[in-house]
C-alpha cells in the first residue's frame, strides 16, 4: 500500500484531533497521483474530497499492493511491513500539533522524488515520495 500524508515542519499531522490545515490544490493533486488506483481513507478525512474514493474506518487493514491511503488521524507503525511508498505534503509552516507522524518509518525507504506547486491556501507546498 502506498500512504499520503500531510506534515508540517516538525512531521505534526493533528491538534486537538483537527487537521492543522487542508488545501484545494493539494486535493486536486492527491485524485490526479490517484486516479488510476483506489484511494482510500476513513470518513474524517472523506469529507475533503467529493468522489472517487472509498471509505472504510478499517481502510488500512484492508488496502491492498498499490492501493493509496490518505492518512490524517491514523497511526500507521503497525502497517510498515506493507507500505511500498510514502507520500508526504509538507505545509512548510509549524502549526500547533498533539499527533505526530513517525518519522523512523521512513527507514529503507528513498527519497525518490520531490516536487513543489503552488497550494490554494499555502504559497508553497513541498510533495516528497518515498519508495523501496
Amino acid at each position: 500500500m502506498n500512504i499520503i500524508v500531510c506534515l508540517d515542519d516538525k512531521n505534526g499531522m493533528l491538534f486537538n484531533k483537527r487537521r492543522q490545515s487542508s488545501d484545494i490544490r493539494l486535493i486536486d493533486r492527491i485524485m490526479e497521483i490517484t486516479s488510476h488506483s483506489t484511494l482510500l481513507m476513513n470518513s474524517y478525512s472523506a469529507k475533503q474530497f467529493s468522489d472517487n474514493i472509498i471509505i472504510n474506518e478499517n481502510f488500512l487493514n484492508i488496502a491492498k499492493a498499490g492501493e493509496y491511503c490518505f492518512v490524517e488521524n491514523c497511526d500507521i507503525k503497525d502497517y510498515k511491513e506493507k507500505i511500498e511508498k510514502i507520500i508526504i505534503y509538507r505545509w512548510n509552516r509549524v502549526y500547533p500539533a498533539d499527533m505526530f507522524f513517525p518519522i523512523e518509518i521512513l527507514e529503507g525507504l528513498k527519497l525518490a522524488s520531490t516536487y513543489e506547486f503552488k497550494g490554494n491556501s499555502h504559497e508553497k507546498i513541498t510533495e516528497e515520495i518515498y519508495a523501496l
